[in-house]
């Protein structure tokens, strides 16, 4: 059973294998005060173009998205995010946990629309009503759409205009960076963000993610609440060896843009095999129409989620590709399509 279920089912690049065995011996200060994690944040704040920026590493996205937005809100105050939205979705209720409602906003490709925006402030009038503060998107979306330099500005411009923040969940950044379409770059996001993050976890690190804080006013105290939430994590050398070794040249983006080209591999494929796509998606998440008696065939040899019923006989699937994705794979799993197609 080969997995397109997700693009954390490998463990890490060999190459931070390497680097964590090299130095585990060493003693090092804990909870992130350790020479590895500040020369990551150091080198992170360099290719951000930014000195002023607060950089801190945590283990996972739900514990940062909880953690990050629990702290920029003030008890009354609420979220909002796509109807699809991680926090809104897959997070067993992380935000709503800590006392923070999520107002979802309706969107057919995963992004947060200026619209939908003012109708939610629109409808949000006093005290009687949780106060909308944030703006939660990704990139790349839960549905593998890609916003563009242009959406961002606009988005950026509307929260200013309104006094909401705006924060960005980068659990497959890379993803979005190393897209076909992308217009962005990674120097840009202190400019148009709040707050993100940059996502290892599912780009080749074994664990980990990089909050980055870019609004002063959210800085102060966040390592509290980083403690208070469990976040910081006593041997922190691990997470900023990581980020060091990621970016301490180009691999985060190599291995980004090798689960994007495999992706690619795989759209191409099931195209010319004829069959239709759930979302136009640039990047390493793909939502191919399948009939149901190919999918139930496909699920004896590989691993990956059936994402919604379209009608009887049809089902929308997610494939997602990895850092560490076989092309081998990828081409069997064509062939299988096309194997179905001439014996149907």
């Amino acid at each position: 059973m080969y997995s397109f279920k997700n693009d954390y089912s490998e463990g890490a690049h060999p190459r931070i294998l390497e680097a964590l065995l090299q130095t585990n011996q060493e003693q090092e200060e804990g909870y992130g005060e350790d020479c590895y994690s500040k020369q990551a944040v150091a080198l992170l704040k360099k290719r951000l173009g930014r000195e002023d920026l607060a950089i801190h590493f945590l283990c996972g996205g739900t514990q940062t998205n909880l953690t990050a937005i629990s702290a920029f809100l003030r008890p009354h105050e609420a979220a909002l995010a796509a109807e699809s939205g991680h926090i809104l979705v897959h997070e067993t209720g992380a935000i709503e946990a800590t006392g923070h409602k999520i107002i979802s906003l309706p969107s057919r490709d995963g992004k947060v629309k200026l619209d939908r925006l003012e109708a939610a402030l629109e409808a949000h009038t006093d005290e009687h009503m949780v106060k909308p503060k944030l703006v939660f998107i990704s990139n790349t979306t839960e549905i593998g759409t890609v916003y563009t330099k242009k959406e961002l500005t606009a988005l950026r411009d509307f929260c200013r205009e309104h006094g909401l923040l705006l924060y960005l969940d980068g659990a497959r950044l890379g993803s979005a960076l190393c897209s076909e379409e992308n217009d962005l770059e990674l120097s840009d996001l202190p400019e148009l963000l709040d707050a993100f993050y940059i996502g290892g976890t599912k780009n080749g690190a074994l664990i980990g993610e990089a909050l980055v804080i870019c609004n002063d006013s959210l800085k102060e105290d966040f390592r509290f609440h980083m403690k208070q939430k469990g976040a910081l994590l006593a041997k922190g050398r691990l997470l900023g060896l990581q980020f060091l070794e990621l970016f301490k040249d180009n691999l985060y983006f190599e291995l980004a843009a090798h689960a994007n080209r495999m992706a690619n591999m795989l759209a191409e494929g099931i195209s010319k095999a004829g069959y239709s796509f759930f979302s136009h998606s640039p990047s390493n998440q793909i939502f191919p129409i399948l009939p149901n008696s190919l999918i139930a065939r496909l699920e004896k040899k590989y691993l990956f989620f059936v994402w919604e019923k379209i009608d009887e006989e049809h089902s929308a699937i997610r494939l997602v590709t990895s850092w560490a994705t076989k092309e081998q794979a990828v081409e069997d799993f064509i062939q299988e399509i096309n194997s179905f197609n001439k014996n149907k």
